[in-house]
């Protein structure tokens, strides 16, 4: 129990080394840019930044599949040769209505459309019920599990586009939860003026290609031919055209969208390239429609609408629409991010001064100082030198976990500041269950080896017991939390780790060394 081979000498020291070397680049910034320079990152209660409460318009999401299922439905019924007289969404009543010309053909409707009923992937209950009258009049209603479904999905799907936006920004560590069922907290420590993330966020970036229809004027007023729509044009207010509503090519194929400048007039564009999929319907678009105008919308509104001069093969294509650098860009990120399954707006915002963060650092600091201080005066009035050794440990315990947070690259938050000062009182706790028990050993008779032997031995089981439950209770913690209780979790797993292995390690080499220096008859507990 108290002998330790060089070997086990030698590996428990470079673990504290390799502790000492991965801290310290939280006290100097990187020399170089291509060192792996890991540091722990400031939460937004320390640091300052803002804080967005967005929410995601779930009727949308129910639009987009109430319409979604109308263009199956037309599909469906002029492959099975049905003609119908009306054809509507009503989410008002999560439904599709369908009245048919000939109301004899009922039946063959139904069985036309049921192939668009999906079993739900968990209860293998249909997503849809098909309701039909004598008269022709034809239901199609979404059931409420299936809605729910899609919801959660909605805001999962939310949830990764919005992260991957963020990250094209630059801004470092940002923490995107998600808040009850429809809503998603975001948090950007750092940035005081969120006005550019709040505009990439709250643009859906739904990019679809769709061709013009150049018979229609959508400057004579009126509502638009079956088939069309009338779009604003983005660089042209007040001005619209008139594309087809089918999209011929979906902003979904793009694969890579960047920032350019036009070689020739030097005006600033965004380049885009499709997968294999877009570039094939993307050059039989232009190959068939030689010499006409093809629009590039985003969110309902006409970016550019070139003329096709030449099928476009080669998968790649460039929009143009008077950007500048800082819109190019921005454009850019958003194509690349992919599009929302549903426009976000912000219903709360808030934001930390840098001032208050500093105020919060330096309570923090303060009290984690009291509090080891006392820590370490307690254990040296009450332990003597074996309470120095635990001093010592509880040091490097310290040590170890700024070392662990760091190559985790973990946010240090007030509650994870809390976490730490926990971890002192769970390391001292777990040395003063050794130091009783050997008191203990020695006032029994038994001579100072064997009391250490017996005092480490028979304390070790109680302390990983102990910390074994408290490790599982906050990994759940980290698990099934948010936010800043997951940072709380975080700190307080690292820092039972380390305790573990300063006090049943590190402390009891110290020990065996002084005893094999020494050589006491009694021990100075």
């Amino acid at each position: 129990m108290m002998y330790f081979s060089r070997m086990k000498t030698a590996a428990i020291l470079a673990v504290c080394l390799l502790g000492v070397l991965l801290g310290i680049p939280n006290l100097f910034s990187a020399p170089a840019a291509w060192l792996p320079w890991r540091t722990v990152h400031l939460g937004l209660d320390l640091r300052g930044g803002s804080y967005l409460l967005l929410e995601v318009d779930m009727a949308a999401v129910t639009k987009e599949r109430l319409e979604s299922l109308v263009d199956s439905v037309r599909q469906s019924l002029r492959t099975a040769g049905i003609f119908y007289s009306s054809l509507e969404a009503q989410p008002d009543q999560n439904r599709v209505l369908l009245r048919l010309r000939d109301a004899t053909r009922t039946d063959a409707a139904v069985t036309a459309l049921k192939p668009l009923i999906s079993p739900d992937a968990n209860t293998g209950q249909p997503d849809m019920t098909i309701a039909s009258t004598p008269d022709g009049t034809i239901t199609m209603t979404l059931s409420p599990a299936a809605l729910a479904q899609r919801a959660s999905g909605a805001i999962q799907q939310s949830i990764e586009i919005v992260r991957r936006r963020i990250d094209e920004t630059g801004v470092v560590d940002p923490q995107i939860t998600q808040q009850g069922s429809n809503r998603i907290v975001v948090q950007l420590p750092g940035i005081g003026d969120p006005d550019r993330i709040k505009q990439l966020i709250g643009k859906t970036a739904h990019m679809t290609f769709r061709l013009v229809d150049e018979t229609a004027n959508a400057s004579a007023g009126g509502p638009p031919p079956p088939g069309d729509d009338f779009l604003p044009m983005q660089d042209r207010p007040g001005e619209k055209l008139a594309v087809r509503k089918r999209i011929d090519v979906d902003g979904a194929d793009l694969t890579d969208a960047r920032a350019g400048t036009n070689p020739e007039t030097g005006e600033w564009v965004v380049n885009f390239t499709f997968n294999s999929n877009g570039a094939r319907r993307f050059a039989d678009v232009t190959r068939a429609n030689v010499n006409h105008r093809f629009a590039i919308v985003l969110d309902d509104k006409v970016i550019s609408a070139p003329v096709i001069r030449e099928p476009i093969t080669g998968g790649r294509g460039q929009i143009s629409g008077s950007f500048t650098a800082a819109s190019a860009n921005d454009l850019a990120v958003l194509l690349r991010a992919g599009a929302l399954p549903a426009p976000l707006t912000v219903v709360e915002q808030r934001s930390v001064g840098p001032e208050l963060g500093a105020d919060s650092i330096r309570a923090g600091a303060i009290s984690l100082a009291i509090g080891f201080l006392l820590v370490v005066a307690f254990m040296g009035v009450f332990y003597g030198l074996f309470g120095w050794f635990a001093n010592l440990a509880l040091i490097v315990n310290l040590v170890l976990m700024l070392a662990i947070m760091s190559l985790l690259e973990a946010t240090l938050t007030l509650p994870g500041m809390a976490g730490i000062l926990l971890t002192l009182g769970m390391a001292v706790d777990a040395n003063i269950l050794v130091n009783e028990r050997i008191r203990e050993e020695q006032r029994a008779g038994r001579p100072p080896l064997a009391a250490l032997e017996h005092g480490f031995k028979r304390a070790y089981s109680t302390i990983f017991d102990s910390n074994a439950t408290a490790f599982l209770a906050h990994v759940m913690l980290f698990v099934f939390g948010s936010g800043p209780v997951r940072g709380f979790a975080v700190t307080i797993t690292v820092g039972i780790a380390t305790t573990l292995f300063t006090n049943w390690m590190l402390t009891r080499l110290m020990v065996s060394r002084w005893y094999i220096a020494a050589r006491p008859k009694v021990l100075p507990v």
